[in-house]
């Protein structure tokens, strides 16, 4: 990877070997390595058997998790936050594990759409949740540093599966649980 850093530096028409530059291929690479960490984990590695037996079946929200992800289509990245909520049946989830399965799909090349639907999926497969939902809301420095050079645009995706698509009345709980931070 280093080598293929160094290559951009001279195609860009510049010296990698300059002073300022000279260690900048192993530093984008480890740099890169660091961002797509998310290639090198699974998902039972990151929950890593945290479920806990639990007879709560209200919704269990967690929002505002961080989140930095690289844009599959232009290496640049996309930040923003991810709220997830989800309706127990019979185990729920550790904490930190709900934030670490975010940065584990958003530590990969990606499209929003994509991750917002992975992340929701995840929670699904490994709680059996009676409802799911993840709503992320990004920042997009493909849209803003090029392109159409837009600065104050943000995407929001959401996944709603089980009771969040079927029950009005849980998406609007959930929902209307978001703006009590606002």
């Amino acid at each position: 990877m280093q080598e293929a850093y160094k290559a951009i530096i001279q195609q860009i028409e510049d010296n990698p070997e300059r002073e300022g530059l000279s260690d900048t291929p192993r530093r984008a690479a480890d740099a890169m390595a660091f961002l797509t960490q998310g290639y090198q984990l699974t998902l039972e590695q990151v929950v890593n058997d945290a479920l806990f037996k639990s007879d709560t079946s209200e919704m269990i929200i967690v929002q505002d998790i961080e989140l930095y992800s690289l844009c599959e289509h232009h290496l640049l990245p996309f930040i923003g936050k991810c709220h997830v909520a989800y309706m127990p049946t019979g185990k729920v989830l550790g904490l930190s594990k709900v934030a670490r399965i975010v940065e584990m799909f958003a530590r990969r090349l990606q499209i929003q759409e994509n991750l917002t639907k992975e992340i929701a999926e995840a929670i699904h497969d490994v709680t059996s949740a009676s409802g799911v939902s993840v709503i992320i809301e990004a920042k997009h420095m493909c849209m803003m540093m090029r392109g159409v050079e837009k600065q104050n645009s943000t995407m929001k995706t959401s996944v709603m599966l089980g009771q969040f698509r079927d029950n009005q009345s849980t998406r609007m709980e959930f929902l209307s649980l978001l703006q009590l931070d606002q």
